[in-house]
């Protein structure tokens, strides 16, 4: 069964823009919006509201707020919403599991700003098993109608790429773009060359070729199924992060692929999609993959 597109709320502006990036998108592909707020309780003077059911209700009258607005822009968008108390990145990750894809606001650019809740967000990206997309204040649904295209960035095999090109091909199949599909590549190191490897490069004509027909081979089961998206094959030597950045002035949506590693202090995404996600003024989808 098709899960709902879940969109991350804590009434921030990022998050009210991925709100309205969630609804349009479960519109577009026909399911059901969920709205998850996941909160604590703040003990401390601060707080705007000191008592745990009055802090309880501020939060759930925020979230039928954003409920309310988002119903009333699409009238015929099946909503349903959860408020609960817990560990954000816990809950959020919970709520991904149970979802086709989860979309999170994230704010600011550069290193020291970071993600939606400050490091939840890069923690919830990490750890989930479905796509995340990450959306910024900014965000405006003319982007989508204004002929930009839907980038994606293909790296390794085409057992590898399978799911991020599976969501891009998809996304762009539902927004009726072109779909351009970016690989970049780096001189390796002389001493890396094996016997295979030299041969199949030589096989292909060089290194640049070799490189054109490995994302031509990925791409081709994705173009067979659908037929209907235009597709840019774009191959160009550089870091993945720079190129992907290079092309997504135009793009509505960047999609990245990630395999997560574990570190004593926990999960980390690859440095591809963290450069993505702090750098691209667009959305980011983020696809897990083992």
């Amino acid at each position: 069964m098709t899960g709902p597109i879940t969109a991350g709320v804590d009434g921030t502006e990022e998050s009210l823009a991925a709100l309205a990036w969630a609804a349009r998108e479960a519109v577009r592909r026909d399911l059901a919006l969920r709205v998850v707020h996941a909160w604590r309780f703040q003990r401390d003077a601060a707080a705007e509201v000191a008592d745990r059911e009055a802090q309880e209700e501020w939060v759930r009258a925020a979230v039928r707020e954003a409920v309310d607005d988002v119903s009333g822009r699409h009238p015929g968008l099946r909503v349903t919403s959860d408020v609960m108390e817990g560990d954000p990145a816990d809950t959020l990750v919970a709520a991904a599991a149970e979802a086709e894809l989860l979309v999170l606001g994230s704010r600011g650019h550069g290193a020291v700003v970071g993600f939606l809740l400050g490091s939840v967000g890069q923690q919830v990206i990490a750890e989930a098993r479905r796509p995340v997309v990450l959306v910024r204040a900014g965000d405006r649904a003319s982007a989508e109608v204004a002929g930009h295209e839907v980038v994606v960035g293909q790296h390794g095999s085409p057992e590898d790429s399978g799911p991020t090109l599976r969501f891009a091909f998809e996304t762009a199949a539902a927004r009726g773009a072109s779909l351009r599909a970016v690989r970049a590549w780096t001189l390796p190191p002389v001493f890396s060359y094996s016997p295979a490897s030299l041969k199949l490069l030589d096989d292909a004509g060089g290194l640049e070729p070799y490189e054109k027909k490995a994302l031509a081979d990925a791409l081709a089961p994705w173009r067979e199924r659908f037929p209907d998206v235009p597709v840019v094959e774009h191959v160009e030597i550089g870091s993945a992060g720079q190129v992907l950045l290079s092309v997504s002035g135009r793009a509505q949506l960047v999609v990245v692929g990630r395999r997560a590693r574990r570190t004593a202090v926990g999960a980390r995404i690859g440095s591809v999609a963290h450069g993505v996600l702090h750098h691209a003024d667009c959305p980011v989808a983020v696809i897990p993959h083992e």
